[in-house]
């Protein structure tokens, strides 16, 4: 037999160490998961941002031509009526709809007055919008100093949104 010390055997050779880059297909797949989420987080949050700006823009605009509206017809109660509805639809869309629907009278009247900086709705000319349909007649005179709250409340609304 053959001295094993003289057969031509080499040491046992470790595998080179392995590299980082390029990642497993695996870690594509994550990573490109992870952007997609990130792009539709950022998407998503953005057209929250301009549906919410679109609601402050129109709502401009439905006060200007609820005003104008009232010019023609001079229903003080369904202006008034007219006035709440457009408030509450423009809470909604700039709130989660779960905080702002079922808020009726007084709680209603406290949301109004979050942003504020004073008491305008609770105990101020904002009033009119809960007393209004238990009322017989509306004054006139009260509408002025509501539509300037509410004029004041949508602009308190888009200061707290981004470019609104």
């Amino acid at each position: 037999m053959t001295d094993p010390l003289e057969l031509p055997l080499k040491d046992i050779h470790l595998p080179q160490q392995i590299s980082w880059w390029p990642p497993a297909p695996g870690w594509w797949i994550v990573f490109s998961l992870i952007l997609v989420a990130a792009v539709a987080y950022y998407w998503r949050r953005k057209r929250q941002e301009r549906i919410r700006r679109s609601a402050i823009t129109m709502a401009r605009k439905e006060l200007s031509l609820l005003r104008s509206e009232y010019r023609t017809h001079q229903d003080a109660r369904q202006f008034v009526a007219d006035l709440s509805v457009l408030l509450r639809r423009l809470s909604i869309s700039a709130f989660p709809r779960t905080e702002t629907a079922s808020l009726t009278g007084e709680a209603w009247l406290a949301f109004l007055d979050s942003p504020m900086t004073e008491p305008s709705f609770s105990s101020g000319p904002g009033r009119v919008l809960v007393e209004a349909p238990y009322r017989p007649d509306v004054n006139s005179e009260e509408l002025q100093p509501l539509i300037a709250v509410c004029q004041q409340w949508i602009d308190k609304l888009a200061d707290r949104l981004p470019n609104a």
